[in-house]
């Protein structure tokens, strides 16, 4: 293969729960051309130190909808919006603001409400009939309560939610007026409640958000609330769902590694982070980016002006940072990964996330002992044509 073709991306998980083929291989190139789902090319940086250093390199733009950017895909132009500024300075003046209602107390006194979520969706897997679908009975729901209740978004809302979020997120999975029904509609709703919550305030991060927003002289556009709240909503909802159901499912076909959790619970947190350093999504998808600059790599490719660029989160098995990177070991540390991005762009929903892998890794475990997959592992089903590479259905028993 030489430099100059490209190949698809993202790279199929064939069979569904081993590491592709292609990830072994990546690093030896710095940059590799690929082919966006949309057809459009793009450039994948590999390697985890120029990786991590370029998330904070401000020749690399985010600001996708106000460059010519190649699409993700062809019906759908997911991030791209051109009146949100994704670039230092007005990105972390943004972001400053965020965090202030973001916090790590506020999440943290969520926790009892996350076990609480947790139990009774598992008492309800419990009496359903056997084999129950994992993802439907509790990785989908337990993310999309959560992070309504800590929106404010009313409970008879959380299925809408879903369809909107769900189509916001379709790369080739659903028709264009389709996708464009979702995202208008999930646009309007976060409008209304962003109102709503100006109005009449209760203790949820929306009215935190609104209120911090307006008393600070950065203050945010209603048009930026928007954009924050629709980040932090499919940061708080899909990906944690698609985690949930990618970890569990990994740790039931490597049936030993549950073992040993279930034995030591107090190695359930280094799980989760090894977890999320070796199941990764197709979370490149997300990091796309504009190069508006030449940019020199340590090994003295550059990254021409005018690229589209992808910084692997498949460089979290990149052999220079990770000892035997495509070993799973649950006592790893320390465990460095970029799964949540890095620098001034490490995702702020990342606490939330992490407590709910925490909860559901250990809720599951210690309900169902005898937890099994109703099917053999490889004959799990990938996602296909969606943003993120999670599991269809997650068949189980106990």
């Amino acid at each position: 293969m030489t430099l100059t073709t490209p190949v698809n991306y993202p790279f199929p998980w064939t069979p569904p729960m081993a590491i592709p083929e292609a990830w072994e291989t990546l690093r030896e190139r710095s940059i590799l051309p690929i082919a966006l789902p949309s057809g459009d090319p793009a450039l994948l940086v590999t390697r985890y130190k120029d990786v991590k250093a370029l998330y904070s390199d401000h020749r690399l733009s985010r600001n996708t909808g106000r460059y010519p950017t190649s699409r993700i895909s062809a019906d759908n132009v997911i991030f791209n919006d051109p009146e949100v500024d994704n670039d230092p300075p007005r990105y972390l003046a943004e972001r400053s603001l965020v965090t202030r209602a973001f916090t790590a107390r506020r999440i943290e006194e969520l926790r009892p409400f996350v076990w609480e979520v947790a139990e009774e969706l598992m008492t309800a897997m419990e009496a359903a009939p056997r084999p129950v679908d994992l993802m439907e009975a509790f990785a989908f729901p337990l993310p999309i309560r959560v992070i309504c209740k800590l929106l404010g978004v009313p409970a008879a809302d959380q299925a809408k939610f879903r369809h909107l979020v769900d189509g916001f997120l379709s790369v080739t999975k659903l028709p264009a007026d389709e996708v464009d029904r979702c995202r208008t509609g999930l646009w309007n709703y976060l409008g209304d409640l962003v109102v709503l919550k100006r109005e009449n305030p209760t203790e949820d991060l929306t009215s935190a958000l609104v209120k911090i927003s307006d008393d600070d002289p950065e203050r945010l556009s209603d048009h930026q609330l928007q954009h924050w709240l629709q980040t932090l909503l499919i940061a708080g909802y899909v990906t944690t769902a698609t985690q949930i159901g990618c970890s569990l499912a990994y740790l039931l076909h490597r049936r030993e590694v549950a073992t040993e959790i279930q034995n030591d619970f107090s190695l359930v947190p280094a799980a989760v982070e090894e977890l999320l350093r070796y199941q990764i999504m197709g979370a490149s998808l997300g990091s796309l980016r504009y190069c508006i600059e030449d940019i020199e790599l340590d090994d003295g490719t550059v990254v021409p002006k005018g690229a589209t660029v992808l910084l692997s989160a498949e460089a979290n098995l990149d052999e220079e940072q990770f000892e035997c990177p495509m070993k799973m070991d649950i006592r790893r540390k320390p465990n460095n990964h970029i799964s949540f991005g890095s620098g001034i762009h490490y995702c702020a929903g990342a606490p939330l996330a992490r407590m709910e892998l925490q909860v559901s890794t250990e809720g599951l475990l210690r309900r169902f002992p005898e937890l099994r997959l109703a099917i053999p592992g490889d004959q799990l089903r990938r996602e296909v044509g969606s943003f993120l590479d999670g599991f269809a259905e997650i068949p189980v028993d106990w």
